[in-house]
């Protein structure tokens, strides 16, 4: 995602990517001095600020594009928390806005969680295992059917409205947030026609945008629900074509390389459970959460992550290839007890990066199976020691990890986390950590402190209990 400061694009039109943070500190370092600012990320509403969840970076007051907006500063006394909305509130306020903001009431309005992943990163596009669960976190869409083929979407996070035509979507493509949205009416339109998936839709995002949370999983299941129950001719759509038709929308509309895991955890999610997902078919099998005493703590690091900047794709093809090298359908056919074999070295060995790749692919395969059987045994201590591991093997071998989840994860270490790992597609995003629920409070303290002393953004902080799938609210 490129750069931008308040009112637009950097002047150099140059994408930064997040490892080059001090970069761009560099060209505007007295500026930054000068006014007393601090690198934000959107959640400002006065004038001039970021247009608030968008998830942009911020640079305050910069006299280059002559931005005015008031310098950001952060209160680090206190951990900030994100809590779930509230299903019924959000939901009548939602119908309320979309009546005044489109003239007419919604047919209904629907939610979509976003999903945390215990364990099983960079598996999923790889035919192995994960172990994802669904956040309370949702986010919600206000849908009225139209039948003439028009997509009218607006956002609460957002000012304006975008409008076009479900035949016109893939023709001329879509930008940002809308492409999540319409992606889907495109792909759901090859099976009842451009007419009928017509809608008005205004979507209200509780699920952080940039934090490795699969918003964008959210945004597009929300969509799909809602077409399912609107449309009579995608009423007996499965969940796993519906799983199928979000994963094509951003693939193919939204331009984001996903593997399926995001769309499959907030269609399939089970309440109270983990879910062990086996990518090779995306089949499920629910795990219960069984430490009671423990949960899942979620840091936000505000380091923006993003699908679609290449970073990811460029690693799923290293994969590939490592597999077509070695004559596999998909790594999950590789076991751990081959990675020394002479000949499996040796064809690793003429691909750029792959030993490395491979190695964290395999036995993150191993890691997720061990941590289901951990649960199982109701052993805690397992648990967090194969968090941790997994966390090195993206730090060291997958090469994803960024300074703020390693900050993120030692901290939360070093004040008596079970274990802790960076979560979701890697630079940026978030971590999570397994803590004892009466020492929450404590490490999330521990974790801000580290943040402030690294002159880091303050992380915003959630607490993860698996959740409930997409579905109608009201």
């Amino acid at each position: 995602m490129p750069w931008s400061c308040c009112s637009g694009r950097w002047p150099w039109r140059t994408a930064f990517p997040r490892s080059d943070r001090r970069t761009v500190r560099r060209r505007c370092w007295w500026w930054a001095l000068w006014s007393g600012g601090r690198w934000s990320r959107g959640g400002d509403t006065g004038p001039g600020s970021c247009s608030p969840g968008t998830g942009s970076l911020c640079f305050p007051c910069c006299p280059v594009t002559g931005t005015s907006c008031t310098p950001r500063r952060y209160d680090v006394e206190q951990p900030v928390w994100s809590a779930p909305a509230d299903d019924a509130a959000t939901a009548a306020a939602l119908q309320d806005r979309f009546a005044a903001l489109l003239g007419q009431e919604p047919d209904g309005v629907w939610a979509a969680p976003g999903r945390v992943n215990v364990i099983g990163e960079h598996t999923d596009y790889n035919g192995g295992f994960a172990l994802p669960m669904a956040l309370p976190h949702r986010t919600y869409a206000a849908v009225r059917r139209r039948e003439d083929g028009v997509l009218r979407l607006a956002s609460a996070q957002r000012r304006g409205l975008w409008e076009g035509r479900v035949e016109d979507v893939r023709r001329d493509g879509v930008c940002g947030w809308p492409a999540y949205v319409a992606g889907v009416a495109a792909v759901l339109a090859e099976r009842v026609g451009a007419e009928a998936v017509g809608v008005d839709v205004l979507v209200d995002g509780h699920v952080p945008v940039g934090a490795g949370l699969s918003s964008s999983a959210a945004l597009s299941c929300s969509l799909a629900v809602a077409l399912r129950d609107l449309v009579p001719g995608l009423s007996q759509m499965s969940v796993e074509d519906l799983v199928t038709a979000c994963v094509r929308a951003e693939n193919e509309v939204a331009g984001a390389a996903t593997g399926g895991m995001d769309q499959t955890v907030s269609l399939r999610a089970v309440d109270g459970h983990l879910l062990l997902l086996d990518a090779r078919d995306f089949t499920v099998v629910p795990v219960a959460w069984t430490l009671p005493q423990h949960e899942v703590l979620v840091v936000d690091t505000r380091a923006h992550h993003s699908l679609a900047d290449g970073q990811y794709e460029r690693r799923r093809r290293t994969c590939e290839a490592a597999a077509a090298a070695l004559r596999l359908t998909s790594l999950r056919e590789l076991s751990a007890d081959r990675l020394d074999d002479a000949d499996v070295r040796s064809v690793l060995a003429g691909i750029p990066d792959a030993p490395a790749r491979v190695r964290h692919v395999v036995t993150e395969n191993d890691r997720v199976l061990d941590l289901v059987a951990g649960l199982r045994e109701q052993d805690a201590s397992r648990v967090g020691a194969l968090m941790t591991a997994s966390h090195v093997s993206l730090r060291d071998d997958y090469e994803v990890s960024a300074v703020e989840l390693d900050v993120a994860v030692e901290a939360a270490l070093g004040a008596g986390a079970e274990g802790a790992r960076m979560t979701g597609g890697g630079f940026g995003g978030s971590a999570i950590a397994l803590v004892r629920r009466e020492e929450v409070d404590v490490v999330a303290a521990a974790v801000l402190a580290a943040f402030v002393t690294a002159g880091l953004t303050p992380p915003v902080f959630l607490e993860a209990a698996p959740s409930r799938p997409a579905g109608r609210v009201l």
